[in-house]
């Protein structure tokens, strides 16, 4: 089954060569990180900044590749198999982006959720996003704990994609069916999300940034141990 899902989303990446659009999946670490509203408020806040870009969301079922169209951003709210594994169009994507919540189990959750990943797919790197963070020091703390532990036990390069700090006018918007991009522009939230937005545009493309650099620990080999949920 595995080989399957692998040989299906080469086959996707071959189909999309030649398309323009950049594809991003976003995947919650633990089952209420937020990768729907991150998804949600990246595709609003990237049209507010003038982008073309389709969100594809799996939790209403197969979702299928979109026609080519230069210049488009694709962003992909993936649903994972009963394995930790991503469908064939999820896993074809440029990027993958993995939300973790800033609690001490959803640490460790996302870290098992990664490597499921890595296993799965053959991974080399992916970018992890901090949802609900008290401040960006927390953020980065998490992020730096996250990209260690991945790249001195699964030889991956877990990359920064930024973080979102938690703000009262999230729930305030979802109250109002609306991205707190749209409702609140000016909130701490929104600022996030529109500064993720201006960044990802940028994200090199998998070709251009070259294999995922494995980085040795300078302390001796040991057992393997889950990112610390301590963060202060």
């Amino acid at each position: 089954m595995e080989k399957l899902v692998l040989d299906q989303a080469d086959g996707l990446r071959r189909l999309m060569a030649g398309n323009t659009a950049r594809r991003v999946t976003l995947v919650d670490g633990t089952r209420d990180s937020g990768a729907c509203s991150v998804a949600l408020n990246l595709a609003a806040a990237l049209a507010q900044q003038g982008r073309d870009v389709l969100l594809l969301d799996e939790r209403s079922g197969p979702q299928l590749a979109p026609p080519a169209r230069g210049g488009r951003l694709v962003l992909v709210n993936a649903v994972l198999n009963s394995d930790g594994a991503l469908s064939p169009l999820a896993a074809s994507a440029d990027h993958i982006l993995v939300v973790c919540a800033a609690g001490s189990e959803a640490i460790t959750q996302t870290y098992l959720c990664i490597k499921k990943l890595h296993y799965a797919h053959a991974l080399a790197r992916l970018r992890v996003l901090v949802s609900e963070a008290a401040d960006p020091a927390q953020a980065r703390r998490l992020l730096a704990n996250l990209a260690s532990t991945g790249s001195r036990y699964l030889g991956m390069a877990l990359e920064p994609a930024g973080f979102v700090r938690a703000d009262p006018f999230l729930a305030q918007a979802r109250r109002l069916n609306l991205t707190v991009v749209q409702a609140f522009g000016t909130s701490a939230a929104a600022r996030d999300f529109l500064q993720i937005a201006s960044d990802l545009v940028n994200w090199p493309c998998p070709a251009a940034a070259g294999p995922a650099p494995f980085v040795p620990s300078r302390q001796r080999p040991g057992p393997e141990i889950q990112p610390s949920a301590s963060l202060h």
